[in-house]
């Protein structure tokens, strides 16, 4: 049974008890700013949870795609990936405990479904604490529908608890379903540190409300949520020590080893995984691109990790590339397939600029190992992470392979220290809003005079520019505007600008008394305080702006511009975050 019948099976199961499918949710969280990706199918449902009715009734399953990071040291074993589907049922204030234990172990272990051993089924139960009661509830289900006590373990909140999402809200026990993933016979007692039992579902039963003074009171809804990852679960159906033998992660790690000159099962692996996590991600609607900052941190890390352990292995050459092809085209996910263009340029640029630095950052690594005796300082690894693009996860790693240690508390302080710069920098007091004078950032600094010229053809003249903040990534650029835009007109503003760049237009600066520039209708950024001269930055007729920061010569060296979103900042001010491809 592959993961496609599984699924199919799942949903058949589910609704002939009456549940509704319900569509997946994006990757990245709609409204929760407490996670960068979707790490369960309960996220958009949370209204839903909390009391709101749904419309399509108080029972649900759906499919939901997740990322997961909390466990990628662990990604190479068995059973762990990064990005993994995860198939859920739900009861909004409708059927409780027995229901839903019976109904996870009928599809688990009767032949018309997934035909599990139910002697190879352990389970684990909430034991209880201070605050909420142990749950013998769950325990007395299981045992009357033939699972024995020696197979059923009480553990603390940790293992077996669930929630809530903030320091407030829904909450409450859960119990796991484990099954004996291994060719030896099955041992009658339940071990939950032997990890031949592979976790494969999880029902969470939120039966409290958990209120501001950290009392735990019984919740008006009593709701059920479960989780069952789809690979894990289908390993097991076809009797394989892990996810990896299974498809589409088996094709991925045979292309690897075409690719790559010597065999390591785990480096296979990681790469394997971060490149299907990295696929999904930037497959999104939400076009999150590599950056160093939220999802796009996480999306770099995952390509650059994958990377550094593809040379582990001796792929020579740009490969990020060609095994994201692969993955999509045998994929049946039509939204990969809509964005394979945007995927596939997005690797290929990260790849080509992480491999310009990788090497010298391996050299710099290397000189910095042979000069210390058991630790890496924390500037040190701050210099790898801003210099070389290299993650703190990385640098660890590789100190971790020579028995050294990494100072992360220095490191943190030399973080924070360029976070405060850059905030420095978004309040428009630090390099006008520029994270460095670097080639990118002086382009994508050039292209908002572009910008502010446009929208004021546009949109008319009371645009006027309210901020901006540009890395080598992307500008971000702050204007008066009452309204969103319409798609129509973020087109007419990208068209106009990159027009202006196919002119190849030179940008000459002039300095001149103030007054003069304001007779030129020179546009001034911030009401700043001027003093009696002033450097004037003229692109043609186009544009006219007074400005201090860096520029390029010509436009026709900005490459093509591309508006990624459009949004409120505040009461009558508009962003917009754009990039230069």
């Amino acid at each position: 049974m592959n993961t496609k019948k599984l699924t199919e099976k799942y949903i058949k199961f589910f609704q002939e008890k009456q549940h509704k499918q319900i569509p997946g949710a994006s990757l990245i969280p709609e409204n929760d700013p407490t996670v960068l990706f979707t790490t369960a199918g309960m996220h958009p449902l949370v209204p839903f949870l909390l009391g709101e009715k749904h419309p399509q009734g108080k029972r649900l399953i759906s499919i939901q795609k997740c990322i997961r990071t909390g466990d990628i040291e662990e990604v190479g074993d068995n059973t762990h990936l990064t990005f993994f589907q995860m198939l859920g049922n739900w009861s909004l204030g409708d059927y409780w405990k027995k229901e839903a234990i019976e109904y996870s172990l009928e599809f688990l272990t009767s032949k018309k479904w997934l035909n599990l051993d139910k002697n190879k089924i352990a389970v684990s139960c909430f034991k209880g604490d201070k605050d909420v009661k142990k749950d013998e509830e769950s325990a007395k289900i299981w045992e009357s529908l033939g699972i024995p006590r020696k197979r059923i373990r009480f553990l603390g909140r940790k293992e077996n608890w669930w929630g809530p999402a903030g320091k407030t809200g829904p909450c409450g026990p859960d119990t796991e379903m484990f099954y004996w993933a291994d060719k030896t016979p099955t041992p009658e007692e339940f071990n939950t540190e032997d990890k031949r039992w592979v976790e494969i579902w999880n029902d969470v039963f939120m039966e409290y409300n958990k209120t501001e003074k950290g009392t735990y009171e019984p919740l008006k809804q009593k709701n059920v949520d479960t989780g069952m990852g789809v690979e894990r679960t289908t390993a097991i159906i076809n009797n394989k020590e892990s996810v990896y033998e299974i498809e589409p992660l088996k094709t991925t790690i045979e292309q690897i080893q075409e690719m790559s000159e010597k065999k390591d099962q785990k480096a296979e692996r990681i790469i394997a995984d971060h490149l299907r996590a990295a696929t999904h991600i930037l497959g999104d609607k939400k076009n999150i691109r590599p950056s160093n900052t939220e999802q796009g941190y996480i999306l770099r890390r995952l390509i650059r990790r994958a990377i550094r352990y593809g040379k582990m292995i001796g792929i020579k050459e740009e490969f990020t590339k060609t095994i994201s092809e692969k993955i999509i085209n045998t994929s049946e996910d039509q939204e990969l397939k809509e964005n394979k263009e945007f995927i596939l340029t997005q690797l290929k640029k990260e790849e080509a600029k992480f491999s310009k630095t990788i090497e010298r950052g391996l050299k710099e690594f290397k000189k910095i190992s042979e000069k210390t005796k058991n630790i890496i300082s924390g500037k040190d690894a701050f210099i790898l992470f801003s210099t070389y693009g290299f993650p703190l996860e990385m640098t660890r790693e590789l100190s971790k392979e020579q028995n050294l240690s990494v100072d992360e508390k220095e490191f943190q302080e030399e973080f924070k220290k360029h976070q405060d710069l850059s905030r420095t920098a978004t309040q428009g007091k630090f390099k006008a809003g520029l994270a460095d004078h670097s080639e990118e950032v002086t382009k994508l600094h050039t292209a908002t005079h572009l910008l502010l010229a446009a929208l004021r053809k546009v949109l008319g003249d009371h645009v006027i520019q309210k901020g901006s903040n540009i890395t080598s990534e992307r500008l971000r650029f702050d204007f008066s505007h009452p309204e969103k835009l319409t798609q129509e007109q973020i087109k007419e503003v990208e068209d106009m600008v990159n027009k202006k760049i196919q002119e190849d237009i030179p940008v000459k600066a002039e300095e001149m008394p103030l007054e003069e520039a304001k007779r030129q209708n020179a546009m001034g950024v911030f009401d700043s305080k001027y003093g009696d001269k002033v450097k004037v930055y003229k692109i043609g007729d186009f544009s006219a702006e007074i400005c201090g920061g860096p520029h390029i010569k010509s436009t026709k060296d900005l490459g093509k511009f591309k508006i990624l979103k459009e949004q409120s900042s505040s009461a009558g001010i508009r962003r917009i975050k754009a990039t230069l491809e």
